[in-house]
């Protein structure tokens, strides 16, 4: 089956870590001498955030959207032995493996409402597809958008998709309309949000989200024991998108309602 082809390094320094995000992600230099933003599958939600943050992500670079270039991490458990600060070392050693990283975007700022709004195309866009994942970190407090290069980018999806931490009834949940999209910093400014619908619905389609699915690795997914296999695991993902993207779109009908 075909995937999109993510690179895959090796941790080869823990520069520092990132105090500002709950799951502690920190900046890390790797063997191909890039800089990254290094999400551990020992934080946290474990691995479950790493696939949010994948899926999410790639999502997000099919519509159009500014994404950090995502890449999968090796990460050596003896990296540990040179960090001092006695959680991080802990925090490395649980996430010895596979982990997950974004392009580090050196010079960039954080995103102010007041001086960077994004014209009313762009911002319906982002509100697009925060409300399909049910992105819960865009908010004035934690807008989780940089300004790099005078572009806006996107960054931390790993609270995206929450429906996965419980699979209960995951496919009527698909259905759903994301309420706490009233929250967004965006909202008010996303004046094409219907337009924007019809044009994302000509751009992604199910070959996009199988591409994207099938990207995960294997040592990922079925955590929690809840599917027979990491095939089934991988197909329920599959099935919650393509029902989500089914018309109505009620997610965006709750948006607009909330303007």
């Amino acid at each position: 089956m075909t995937k999109l082809n993510l690179r895959k390094v090796s941790a080869v320094r823990y520069v520092t870590p990132l105090r500002e995000g709950g799951s502690l992600p920190a900046i890390i230099e790797a063997d191909d001498d890039g800089i990254y933003v290094l999400k551990f599958k020992g934080a946290g939600q474990g691995t479950k955030a790493l696939i949010a943050e994948l899926i999410s992500g790639e999502i997000a670079r099919a519509i159009g959207l500014l994404v950090p270039e995502i890449v999968f991490v090796e990460l050596d458990a003896g990296l540990a032995l040179t960090e001092a600060d006695p959680e991080i070392s802990d925090l490395i050693k649980s996430s010895a493996g596979l982990n997950l990283a974004l392009d580090y975007l050196p010079g960039s700022v954080m995103f102010n409402p007041v001086v960077d709004m994004p014209d009313e195309h762009l911002a319906s866009l982002i509100v697009w597809f925060d409300a399909f994942v049910s992105n819960v970190d865009r908010t004035i407090r934690n807008t989780n958008m940089l300004m790099w290069h005078r572009r806006l980018w996107l960054i931390d999806h790993g609270a995206s998709l929450y429906f996965h931490h419980t699979w209960d009834n995951y496919l009527e949940k698909s259905k759903e309309p994301f309420s706490l999209i009233n929250n967004h910093v965006l909202l008010k400014s996303a004046n094409n949000l219907m337009e924007v619908d019809e044009e994302i619905s000509s751009k992604i389609n199910t070959d996009t989200f199988k591409n994207i699915i099938n990207t995960i690795p294997d040592e990922w997914l079925n955590e929690d024991q809840v599917f027979k296999s990491t095939e089934e695991n991988r197909d329920a993902y599959f099935n919650y998108l393509i029902k989500r993207m089914e018309k109505p779109h009620l997610f965006i009908e709750e948006a607009v309602r909330e303007q």
